[in-house]
Formats: C-alpha cells, sequence, structure tokens
C-alpha cells in the first residue's frame, strides 16, 4: 500500500485513523462493486502517541465469520469465577469467543486494500476536520513536516473526540495485560476466563482477571478495572504481577508481549455526526457498550451499514451501536456501581450463574429482545436498581 506526495487532493471517502474502525470501513469500501467502489483516502497517523498501538479485540459470533482466518485462537467454553474461587461455566453454543490481534487484523486487510487502486494512503497528524460546500476539509501535516489537505465527499473520523460528552457517570474500563510464555504446559486452551473476581476490589467498581489461553503454555493475561481513574505504573506493576502470581500460580514465564489501554464507560452521548459530511465512527461513534467496553463487533456493523449506504447513493450516516433501552439499562449500571449500591462481582457472577450463556451474549452485543432484557432484569438485585432509576432523572449531566 504505497504512500503518496502530501499536496493537497479530492478523493470521495476520507477516513482518519487506520485502527479497527478505519481499517474496517476502507476493506469494506474497497470490497464495494466496481462500480460503486469510492476512491479513498485512509489518513494514518504517524508513529507515536495518535497511533493506536498493538491491541487485542475479542467478540463472540458462530464460526465461519468473515475473519477467522486471521483470528489468533477462539472458545466455545467460557468462564467466571467468583471472589470465593467458586466457577460459574458458560456455554455460548452456537457461539464462540473470538479473539484477534490488531497485527493480524492489519494484514489480513492489506491485501484488499492494495489490490484497490482507488485507495490512497497517507501518514499525517490530522488537525482539523471541517465542512466545505460539497464535502469535507481534512487538514493536517504530513511526515515531512508540510501542510496537507484532502477534500471530500464524505469524511469518517475515529479519533477520539476533543472533549468528553456530558455525562452523569463516568468510569473508566483501564487495563494492562501480558502475553506469557510458560515453560510446562499450565494452560487450558479449551476455556476462556471472562471475569476472574479473585482479585482485590477498588473502593469504587471493581476488577478482575482476564485469562485467554491460546495454547497450553501461551496466554493474555490481563488485569482490569471499571473504575473512576486510571492507575499509576507501580499499581499496574504490583495488580498484574499478583494475580499472575498470587491468584493463578504463575512463577516463571517469558513476556512475549504487552497492551494496555483506557476505554470510557460513560452514560454520555457519542454523536455519530460531526457536520454536514463528517461523522464519528468507531468509540468516537458510540461503537464501545457503556456497561462492558466490547466494541470491535458493534464495529462491524457500523461499518457494514456505512458501505451499504454508499452503495446505494445514501448519505452514510452510521447507525446506532446499541437500541436506546441498552443504552439505559448500561446508565443504571454505571451509576449503581459508582455509587457502591450494587455490588460488581456478585452482580455479575450472579448473572452468568442465572442466564443461559448465548441470551446473555446476545444482550451484552446489543441484539437482544425486549423480552430478553425483562427477564434478566429480574435477575438484577432490584432494590439498589430501583432507588438508581429513581436517581438519574434528578442528575445534570455535566462536562468532565
Amino acid at each position: 500500500m504505497g504512500y503518496h506526495g502530501q499536496g493537497a487532493r479530492a478523493t470521495d471517502v476520507a477516513i482518519v485513523g487506520a485502527g479497527a474502525s478505519g481499517l474496517s470501513l476502507a476493506w469494506r469500501l474497497c470490497g464495494l462493486p466496481a462500480a460503486v467502489r469510492p476512491h479513498v483516502t485512509l489518513l494514518d497517523a504517524p508513529a507515536g502517541p495518535h497511533r493506536p498501538p498493538e491491541r487485542t479485540w475479542c467478540y463472540w459470533e458462530e464460526p465461519g465469520g468473515e475473519f477467522d482466518s486471521a483470528l489468533t485462537t477462539s472458545w466455545g467454553r467460557l468462564r467466571v469465577r467468583a471472589h470465593d474461587g467458586a466457577t460459574v461455566p458458560v456455554h455460548p453454543a452456537p457461539l464462540r469467543y473470538k479473539m484477534l490481534r490488531s497485527p493480524a487484523f492489519a494484514a489480513f486487510v492489506r491485501p484488499r486494500l492494495e489490490s484497490h487502486p482507488g485507495l490512497r494512503r497517507l501518514v499525517a497528524d490530522v488537525g482539523e476536520v471541517t465542512d466545505v460546500p460539497g464535502g469535507a476539509l481534512v487538514r493536517g501535516i504530513a511526515e515531512d513536516g508540510r501542510a496537507l489537505a484532502v477534500r471530500a465527499r464524505w469524511v469518517f473520523d475515529s479519533r477520539p473526540p476533543p472533549r468528553p460528552p456530558r455525562a452523569r457517570t463516568r468510569l473508566v474500563q483501564h487495563f494492562r495485560g501480558l502475553l506469557v510464555r510458560t515453560p510446562a504446559a499450565v494452560f487450558d486452551p479449551g476455556v476462556a476466563d471472562l471475569m476472574d473476581f479473585r482479585t482485590p476490589q477498588p473502593a469504587t467498581g471493581l476488577s478482575f482477571g482476564y485469562l485467554l489461553p491460546c495454547s497450553r503454555t501461551e496466554a493474555l493475561v490481563e488485569y482490569t478495572e471499571f473504575s473512576p481513574a486510571v492507575l499509576d505504573d507501580a499499581g499496574y506493576q504490583a495488580a498484574l504481577t499478583g494475580y499472575a502470581r498470587d491468584v493463578l500460580g504463575l512463577r516463571a514465564y517469558e513476556v512475549t508481549g504487552a497492551e494496555e489501554g483506557v476505554i470510557p464507560m460513560t452514560d454520555g452521548h457519542f454523536p455519530r455526526r460531526a457536520g454536514a459530511s463528517v461523522f464519528r465512527i468507531g468509540t468516537a461513534g458510540g461503537a464501545t457498550r457503556p456497561s462492558t467496553g466490547y466494541t470491535f463487533a458493534a464495529i462491524q456493523r457500523q461499518t457494514r451499514h456505512i458501505a451499504a449506504a454508499l452503495a446505494r447513493g445514501r448519505t452514510p450516516l452510521p447507525p446506532r451501536a446499541y437500541p436506546r433501552r441498552a443504552l439505559a439499562m448500561d446508565a443504571v449500571l454505571l451509576r449503581a456501581l459508582h455509587s457502591g449500591r450494587l455490588d460488581g462481582p456478585a452482580f455479575f457472577t450472579g448473572l452468568f450463574g442465572a442466564v443461559p450463556g448465548r441470551r446473555l451474549l446476545r444482550f451484552l452485543d446489543g441484539s437482544s429482545t425486549p423480552a430478553e432484557e425483562v427477564a434478566l432484569g429480574l435477575r438484577t438485585p432490584v432494590r439498589p436498581m430501583l432507588h438508581t432509576v429513581a436517581e438519574l432523572p434528578l442528575l445534570r449531566r455535566t462536562p468532565t
């Protein structure tokens, strides 16, 4: 995929950011029939703090998905561990929990992007994106320090918004994980631990371990918190080392990779439109589920819809990633966690134990029916949830 000169250029579609959402959208647009395939300019941030680091994305779907050949692995059995060590099995059949690493995803989409003559990829630090007559203008600074301008009919911006949305509740899901290799066969590659609550719990929110075994000797070992603020390096090191050593019993291992991240968990509204011809996609466009942090599957729904709209000559407004009723339930859950009314580990452990795996995963993915959601709501602690439902309308949405 070649990089071209940095002069002003025109294109049908400009995509700002080459992370999960930017690459997914470019891949789908380059796969449209030739008669409706747009010219696409993909603007990737230069190496540094604005370029997305290597990540692991997980999602659930049936076997035979479009990215299956790029998966690290997948699991047909899942598990949640209570704070006291009790095990709750989760059987998602016919779904599988799939693990996709960002380098493998980039390698998967590359052949299609390279084969599309109308795809141009530029490396630039994008500054502003503004509406202009008949489209939008993207301005930035190229790798060589020169000014860059791209004029497009439509722009899809995956960068974090300049200001977080006004909200009543703000938590963040923050994590640090290690890809490890052990000298002995200590992992069970047939089952993944979604939430392991045998971790010290923060004063507000919850914490858990996350274990994704790729083989008998290789796994992603991660420490995650839902809380108001991130930890410092020493805090993550202590939490992750403690989980690996004291909970999992790992005494010797080689670190082959690492990842960390911060995901917003808020009841703020992420607008999908930033101008007449400018749209937000990915987390910036509301693709992250506020109660869980899962994003990848919603990105695929968003980008599939955008590509179909462009192919039909329609305004490519990204769809809502989750139904309003799901976001309303998330708002209640986040407030109940933030207030301390809800025991997070007990809540999630009980929910996975009481609700069939496939039905619960459908809810977490935003594809459950109203009847399923009512049944799920009856499995939640009634008093703290009702208290929170009554409190939410009285709270103001405030800026960060």
